[in-house]
């Protein structure tokens, strides 16, 4: 892969972080967001591809690219496809840190050391390469302003911004209402982002990440078997301990 365009997963990061306090908006849903995000621009890359909900690798060739390669192989092991919010819900300790990391090198951002409550030291980051994050800031107001599909990139990273809350700080306020609209309006605009930010959704949602079971043929009382009495009259599922 080449280096000549940052990453999703880059582009989500300096859109998330606050130009004031050197801080990210939603550092929790970021996180999510970024998960999601490699997956996003590993099927751009043509090494995953979306089947049903699930993620299934179709090329397991590296891309050069370090931390996306971390994730290709672990999605590689799994060994079938793994379903979207499964892997997105899954831990990614360190994921955001390792982005800002890699931000740093690259020019992109600068560490400013500091204290908390003036004993505990904090690291905020400041954006440095000011054209590149306005160049991706002008690509979301585009598609918003204009109406126009946007190319599949852009409506993935606009689709994630807006799943991980990106979008009051991106365009707060009453004023922003209705470009906060129009960017969820866009995750329709790329299959695999509208997936992934459906993924990312649904964890913070909280919705049962655990695939549904048919219930199994059992005798009654017993786990998959047919309702038994409660003592109130009522009908319930014996389960198994």
């Amino acid at each position: 892969m080449g280096r000549s365009r940052r990453t999703i997963p880059e582009e989500l990061l300096l859109l998330a972080l606050d130009p004031t306090t050197g801080t990210t908006a939603q550092p929790q849903s970021l996180d999510l967001g970024l998960a999601g995000a490699q997956l996003v621009e590993l099927a751009l890359a043509g090494r995953i591809a979306p089947d049903g909900d699930r993620i299934a690798v179709v090329l397991p060739r590296p891309t050069g690219d370090p931390t996306l390669d971390t994730a290709l192989e672990l999605l590689r092991r799994r060994g079938s496809p793994v379903r979207a919010v499964h892997w997105i819900g899954g831990p990614r300790l360190g994921l955001r840190q390792t982005y800002l990391s890699h931000l740093e090198r690259c020019g992109m951002v600068h560490a400013v050391a500091g204290q908390m409550c003036g004993v505990l030291p904090t690291t905020r980051y400041q954006a440095t390469e000011s054209a590149m994050t306005r160049e991706i800031r002008n690509r979301l107001d585009s598609a918003i302003r204009t109406g126009v599909p946007p190319d599949p990139r852009t409506a993935a990273l606009a689709a994630l911004a807006h799943a991980v809350g990106l979008g009051k700080h991106l365009y707060p306020g009453n004023e922003g209402r209705s470009s906060r609209s129009r960017l969820r309006d866009l995750i329709r605009h790329d299959p695999m982002g509208g997936l992934v930010a459906h993924a990312v959704m649904d964890v913070q949602n909280g919705v049962a990440v655990q695939p549904r079971r048919a219930p199994a043929r059992g005798r009654a009382g017993e786990p998959g078997g047919v309702p038994v009495p409660t003592r109130r009259g009522g009908m319930a599922r014996a389960v198994a301990h």
